[in-house]
């Protein structure tokens, strides 16, 4: 192996490293009490080489949650259903925020610290609320199956309103404690909800006049 191809795969290898060891540090303190000097020990790092390759704890964040979402991204487009494509948009729907839950579980307060981010580190107009792309591709899956499901609903608002729950510090206390089951079903119990109540309020009324 050359020279260059060595120092690529080390790279390659400390990346994966710093971001396993940001995910374990992060089951058990939100992202606030996490210090780069913790990943770069826990890595078995230095600490310039954290510092080097994201900048700041803030970017290691937004690193690891984009890895994250993005294996969940290739789930959803090229894998089995229900979460990959060939299932109907309901079942896809419930399989994608059980997913969800679990991307957040994984990575407590992760989604609330980016939320955080894009309201507090830049000016609102720079970088609106839900402007990070991982939130973009979260609301947009979700927009576009309640939309394919029940087209009467405003799906976009709908979707907001699912993933804004993740982000309360009530859901993060909950996550913390008792992990994602509890929220994953509860989830799964409005959407469902949701979908039936539209579909029974579009049901044609036989025997009456409109």
């Amino acid at each position: 192996m050359t020279e260059g191809r060595r120092e690529r795969a080390d790279a390659v290898r400390n990346r994966h490293a710093i971001l396993l060891a940001t995910e374990e540090l992060l089951a058990l303190h939100r992202p606030e009490q996490i210090s780069m000097e913790q990943v770069a020990a826990a890595a078995g790092v230095g600490k310039g080489t954290v510092f080097h390759r994201f900048g700041s704890r803030m970017g290691l964040m937004r690193a690891l949650m984009v890895e994250r979402a993005l294996a969940l991204r290739e789930a959803v487009t090229t894998g089995p259903p229900p979460l990959g494509p060939g299932a109907p948009a309901r079942d896809r729907l419930l399989a994608f925020l059980d997913a969800v839950v679990g991307v957040v579980a994984r990575n407590k307060g992760l989604l609330a610290a980016l939320g955080h981010a894009a309201t507090t580190a830049h000016k609102p107009e720079e970088d609106p609320p839900g402007a990070h792309p991982v939130y973009q591709f979260w609301h947009g899956h979700i927009t576009a199956l309640i939309s394919e499901e029940c087209s009467d609903l405003d799906a976009e608002v709908l979707a907001h309103v699912l993933l804004g729950a993740l982000q309360s510090d009530p859901i993060l206390r909950l996550l913390e404690q008792e992990g994602g089951r509890r929220l994953a079903d509860s989830l799964r119990t409005l959407a469902a909800a949701l979908l039936d109540a539209s579909a029974t309020a579009t049901e044609p009324r036989i025997g009456r006049h409109p």
